[in-house]
């Protein structure tokens, strides 16, 4: 008699952990909530030939949220190495390591071409910040900036 209540018990479990749940909602903290409120823009500039064009936006998610985008038309020579989106106070990439880079805000790695996002660091004030520099750091130059405006 335990052994079938035994295995009532375990197929009772197999049937309720195998019920059709809904899929899980998947969050992810590097696209916007809702829609973006675009402060400030600017159109990429090539630089050294790695033919940079499209746009980038900052602005602002429903859930106040700060994030840097790059419009679906933008591209970029992308099979050098890394390419690193940073903000920074002036067109010229100008590392300072001594300091902390205080004029770089560093965003991370571009991952495709087209749409892409990244999300400003919680407690980073962008408003010092004039420019988006794509530095490619395997050569060890600019493929290109646009000025926020």
């Amino acid at each position: 008699m335990k052994k079938v209540l035994f295995l009532f018990y375990v197929a009772f479990l197999g049937l309720v952990s195998c019920s059709d749940d809904t899929e899980p909602v998947v969050i992810d903290p590097t696209v916007p909530s809702g829609s973006l409120s675009v402060q400030r823009m600017g159109s990429f500039v090539d630089q050294n030939g790695a033919g940079s064009t499209g746009s980038a936006n900052l602005g602002v998610d429903t859930k106040g949220k700060e994030f840097l985008s790059f419009s679906s038309s933008f591209n970029t020579a992308l099979a050098t190495g890394t390419v690193t989106v940073f903000l920074s106070t002036s067109a010229t990439f100008t590392p300072d390591p001594a300091n902390g880079n205080p004029n770089l805000l560093a965003l991370g790695p571009v991952r495709k071409a087209g749409e892409n996002f990244f999300a400003i660091p919680t407690g980073a004030s962008t408003s010092k910040y004039t420019h988006v520099i794509l530095w490619c750091g395997s050569v060890g130059i600019p493929f290109g900036n646009a000025r926020l405006q």
